[in-house]
């Protein structure tokens, strides 16, 4: 990321910065698997407070891509589709293990969704994930992420 991040952050976590015109978020943790799930974190705590929304239930998607930043954007894309679609907002996700074959990588997402008509929206709503400055890496304190949103 960008080096300003506090000395003592903790192994995992996320935040939204400012962009103009735009949402980005940044996260970190551990493993791939946990910084994407912080991300979606990232995404939803932007705009939607869910502690008082119904859970409706469960979804599975299995996301596929060809590197991990697209990877990244395949499971945020997701998360939108799902809201647009669905009326429906990730409360909690689980991710698989991320597996890759001749180039491919994949991982499976369970979501446990909650009814996007009764959380508080608290921001703008995202409309698309952008390619332009997607990041998920590992380097020396784990991994981080970063992706900006359409808003």
């Amino acid at each position: 990321m960008d080096g300003r991040e506090p000395a003592a952050r903790s192994d995992h976590g996320h935040r939204s910065v400012p962009h103009t015109a735009d949402l980005r978020v940044e996260a970190w943790a551990p493993t791939a698997e946990g910084c994407i799930g912080e991300l979606v974190q990232a995404l939803v705590g932007s705009f939607a407070d869910l502690s008082g929304a119904r859970i409706v239930g469960e979804r599975t998607c299995t996301v596929l891509a060809v590197s991990d930043p697209d990877l990244l954007a395949g499971v945020l894309e997701e998360v939108i589709y799902r809201m647009d679609v669905d009326g429906e907002l990730p409360a909690a996700l689980a991710l698989g293990p991320i597996g890759g074959l001749d180039g491919a990588r994949s991982v499976e997402v369970r979501f446990r969704m909650a009814d996007t008509a009764t959380a508080a929206l608290v921001g703008a709503v995202p409309k698309a994930v952008s390619l332009h400055g997607l990041e998920l890496g590992e380097g020396p304190g784990g991994w981080t992420g970063a992706a900006t949103v359409d808003v």
